[in-house]
């Protein structure tokens, strides 16, 4: 009986060193407050996680041309469609110039006598900046490396060089076909600037606008009255005889990025004017006297990139 008896003394003793006090208010809460913290802490190590996403919302994004352009293809397609007469001589200028790559192209391939390249982003121009400096330095070492063969060449010819070529000051001769270094960085040139801005002071100063891919943009961001003031700025600015190259975005697109900004989505609600209606604005409405179709496709870019290009000649 006795043993009986400490037996269950011991198993209370066990049953009370188990049993816990209950929790009190104030631990009740904080146990409380610790749950409701941990889903929020394990959202913001998401989000710390998780890039922002950039919304490029004049269409500026970086890099355009290493998505746009097909990987196989060396060169933008359009340089092919373009004609050396259009540039040749002329003052250029190039609306929506983004990294300026092709406004350096057409100055090196089609000797403009200038060309101007304005983008609404200014680290979108100091980069064309870069590419012009670094087209350059490319250009003066794959020159520098080709006059010392050619001098070599006629040394073993002729040791005195009698026959050698007077300087050429810039201008291209029929053997060349690119833009001397010097000749490239005196007719290139690059500005920040808002197009879509006052009709003042538009005197006739180019022979060649070329507006690729831009004029969703404008579209998007000051609707109708924005579209019809770039293009009648444009037509302005163009000398008698001069050309709009005009490669506008289809309708699909424009629904595409209508989301991109609060402004974006207003304008989209209020265009009237579509795409399919630039030809009779800019000839009807805004002056120019024809229009041309380069192309209605082009090969040698990616899906969704292959728009018409037109040609208007005031």
């Amino acid at each position: 009986m006795a043993a009986a008896a400490e037996g269950g003394k011991q198993q209370e003793a066990r049953g009370v060193r188990k049993r816990k006090d209950p929790p009190s208010h104030d631990e009740t809460i904080a146990a409380d407050e610790e749950e409701q913290r941990q889903p929020q802490q394990q959202q913001e190590g998401r989000n710390r996680r998780r890039k922002p996403k950039t919304c490029f919302i004049y269409g500026n994004y970086k890099s355009y041309y290493s998505y746009r352009i097909d990987r196989n293809v060396k060169e933008d397609p359009r340089l092919a469609l373009f004609k050396r007469e259009w540039f040749e001589g002329k003052d250029c200028l190039d609306i929506g110039c983004n990294e300026g790559l092709i406004t350096i192209s057409i100055a090196k391939t089609f000797f403009c006598q200038s060309i101007l390249g304005i983008d609404i982003d200014a680290g979108l121009v100091e980069t064309a900046y870069w590419n012009l400096r670094k087209s350059a330095r490319m250009k003066r070492g794959n020159c520098t490396s080709m006059e010392a063969s050619r001098i070599q060449d006629s040394e073993c010819v002729n040791p005195l060089n009698t026959n050698a070529d007077p300087a050429s000051n810039g201008k291209p001769s029929s053997s060349q076909t690119s833009l001397p270094v010097d000749e490239l960085l005196k007719r290139v040139s690059f500005r920040h600037e808002n197009f879509v801005g006052s009709l003042r002071e538009c005197s006739e100063k180019y022979d060649t606008v070329l507006c690729l891919s831009v004029a969703k943009w404008v579209h998007l961001n000051w609707g109708d009255d924005g579209l019809i003031n770039m293009f009648v700025k444009i037509w302005r600015l163009l000398r008698p005889g001069g050309i709009l190259l005009l490669e506008a975005q289809p309708w699909s697109s424009y629904k595409r990025n209508q989301n991109v900004s609060a402004t974006a989505r207003a304008h989209f609600k209020s265009i009237c004017l579509r795409p399919h209606n630039f030809r009779e604005l800019l000839l009807d409405k805004v002056g120019f006297r024809s229009a041309e179709v380069i192309t209605n496709s082009l090969s040698g870019t990616v899906v969704g990139f292959d728009r018409p290009i037109v040609m208007f000649c005031k």
